[in-house]
């Protein structure tokens, strides 16, 4: 790509959020200089052992960091902040945030020793950010988590309205509704493009209100005759102020249960939110109290190894146990993806006498996003001439681009990640593919996905791995027979197996040409060919394999 944009051209770029749902990272650019919406992490899936999360690779624009004017955030989930702290060393931008998400990330901050390097600003709903060629106004908008906002960035080509994740809630239990009338605002002042959350786009109506799911937990949680645990997303604290309020109407006391739930109430108390939370216990005080008065909240509603619900169901937690006749309520949503994990977990439970509540058994969940319904009422308002969908997969993207359409929306295009879009002057189009891809959380290293120690893993995991040693002279006779070593590889007698494999590396090593024994590297291939030559027959598979040679002094 040049390094210069055209002047009076303004460009959408993401590099994360499309194509998948999670890990959003959003680029602006207008004579270039560029910003950022949202740098988030996404959950690893089984393709990637070891790793927990993944985030978007910031290399691309990384390069460009002198004209990156800053970071802006829409709220606080961890797929639009969680992947600041572990690449902030290589953009170095200031950052805006609310005064709830700021909280959330100074203390991710906090852990990587970054709290007083990054300059994070905070700023309220309706306020200028002004940066450079972008005036950058938000607005309340509801979600799953509080202060969430949408973005009206004003540039000289036009108004980009950035929704961030949404939906239209009359009844949010946390914080203000959706602002209709200023979405109606900018569609009549003229809006040029609509950036847009993808994910419910197949979900006829509407998504459902907090203030619902709390009158409904009220009723599927009462007369519960042992103890009750809850987990959700710690995050949601419209949720967590709807049990808290279960709970006390039940007459049970809560103990939260998780790190991640006591960081976020530790936010959100110091911007105002859940001050009072009656009958709060410690965990190693809540088993000694009766049963039916105790309600754990818990995290690791996804089903996480690590989170607090798996711990509990599989006996490990250290001061919570669950017996035949409690009650565990997981009001979240099944994320795709991690429904073998969830459903080890629900198995485990009823394995063990204890009633599994999710949202399929009964209303104790909605979703953050909005469904079909709000969508055409937000095209309503904004009246873009063109829909860019985010957040969502291919087959979300193009519905959601086809369903603008039909709503009378000029154009719609579907962005991949790495498409850098022209959205004006002219009609939108995709000029140039930058580098782009993902990045695993490999314990404290950021690692690329494919290549590396993860394709090692992932070969191991399918293939296993063999090894072999060779006792040679120095003319490179062998004075043992070689040694195999067989991990992961054979279901059968792996030392009956590696007896067949060592002889035909002995017969392998005696077949070589006189003279070539000196040299280790033909040892090795002899070895090999041999090695693989036995397994491929005997499994069909290719495992990892290593020779070593030992070499005796003559």
């Amino acid at each position: 790509m040049s390094e210069r944009l055209e002047q009076n051209s303004l460009y959408f770029l993401p590099l994360g959020g499309v194509n998948e749902i999670g890990m959003n990272l959003n680029l602006y650019g207008f004579g270039d200089r560029w910003i950022m919406v949202d740098l988030g992490t996404s959950f690893a899936d089984e393709g990637m052992p070891g790793v927990d999360l993944v985030l978007p690779d910031v290399t691309w624009i990384a390069g460009r960091r002198e004209r990156l004017l800053g970071i802006v955030l829409t709220h606080a989930h961890e797929d639009h902040l969680g992947a600041i702290s572990h690449v902030w060393e290589e953009l170095r931008c200031p950052v805006w945030a609310t005064g709830f998400a700021a909280s959330v990330l100074r203390k991710k901050l906090e852990e990587k020793g970054l709290a007083d390097e990054v300059p994070v600003h905070v700023y309220k709903p309706g306020e200028l950010i002004d940066l450079g060629p972008f005036k950058i106004r938000s607005m309340n908008i509801t979600h799953s988590t509080p202060e969430s906002q949408a973005l009206a960035i004003k540039t000289p080509a036009g108004v980009v309205l950035h929704t961030g994740d949404w939906k239209l809630d009359p009844r949010p239990v946390l914080g203000p509704q959706t602002e209709v009338e200023t979405l109606r605002g900018y569609g009549d002042r003229g809006v040029l493009a609509l950036v847009c959350d993808s994910t419910n786009v197949f979900s006829r109506g509407r998504s459902g209100s907090e203030g619902d799911v709390r009158d409904s937990l009220m009723q599927v949680l009462a007369n519960k005759p042992g103890r009750i645990a809850v987990t959700t997303f710690s995050s949601n604290l419209a949720r967590l102020e709807s049990l808290f309020s279960v709970a006390a109407h039940l007459g049970r006391h809560v103990c939260l249960i998780g790190r991640s739930l006591h960081r976020f109430i530790q936010a959100a108390r110091e911007n105002g939110y859940l001050e009072h939370i009656p009958n709060l216990v410690d965990e190693r005080e809540a088993g000694f109290l009766p049963r039916e008065k105790v309600m754990y909240v818990c995290t690791g509603c996804q089903g996480e190894p690590r989170g607090a619900m798996a711990r509990i169901a599989f006996n490990s937690h250290p001061h919570v146990v669950l017996s035949p006749g409690d009650t565990v309520a997981f009001s979240s949503k099944i994320i795709p993806g991690n429904e073998r994990t969830l459903f080890r977990l629900h198995n485990e439970l009823v394995r063990n006498g204890i009633e599994v509540i999710t949202e399929k058994d009964a209303f104790i969940h909605v979703s953050g996003h909005p469904s079909r319904d709000e969508l055409a009422e937000m095209y309503r308002l904004a009246r873009p001439q063109i829909a860019v969908p985010v957040h969502g997969e291919p087959r979300h993207l193009v519905e959601h681009a086809r369903f603008a359409q039909s709503l009378q929306v000029p154009h719609g295009i579907v962005p991949r990640n790495g498409d850098l879009i022209r959205l004006a002057p002219g009609a939108p189009d995709v000029v140039e593919q930058v580098p782009s891809g993902r990045l695993a959380i490999d314990g404290d290293e950021l690692v690329p996905v494919q290549g590396g120690a993860l394709q090692v893993r992932r070969k191991l995991a399918f293939n296993g791995a063999a090894s072999v040693s060779l006792v040679v002279d120095g003319e490179g006779r062998l004075q043992t027979r070689p040694h195999v070593k067989l991990s992961g590889v054979v279901n059968g007698d792996a030392d009956l197996i590696g007896a067949e494999i060592a002889a035909e590396i002995a017969a392998a090593i005696d077949r070589l040409k006189p003279g070539t024994h000196r040299d280790d590297n033909n040892l090795e291939q002899a070895a090999q060919r041999a090695l693989r030559s036995v397994l491929k027959g005997l499994t069909g598979r290719k495992p990892i394999t290593q020779v070593h040679i030992i070499r005796m002094a003559d």
